[in-house]
């Protein structure tokens, strides 16, 4: 067996996609992390709407379901309280990265 033979019969890592073009990163799109971070913050603020709409209606005697009412409202506060504790999550880790050391 000759080298040229070993060396056509040995497969070299492939390089081709080693120095191409990388992908263009989406910023506004349907999955992007800006559109989710917007669609989340609007369902927080439906849950809102509704929470507040519900205590409305509880405390002018409109309310025809006394459970319906107070499951908006407990899912208002909840959802309020997770968003929260999701953004104080995120700006700590933030925080930390700004302190590291480069």
């Amino acid at each position: 067996m000759t080298l040229g033979e070993i060396s056509t019969q040995i497969k070299g890592p492939n390089t081709d996609k080693l120095f191409s073009q990388p992908s263009p990163i989406k910023e506004e799109g349907e999955g992007s992390f800006a559109s989710m971070l917007n669609q989340a913050i609007s369902n927080v603020n439906d849950s809102q709407v509704k929470g507040y709409t519900a205590m409305e209606e509880l405390a002018t005697g409109k309310v025809e379901n006394l459970q319906d009412a107070v499951q908006k409202i407990e899912e208002a506060e909840l959802s309020l309280k997770l968003a929260l504790e999701v953004k104080n999550k995120a700006l700590a880790a933030y925080k930390e990265i700004m302190r590291m050391q480069v």
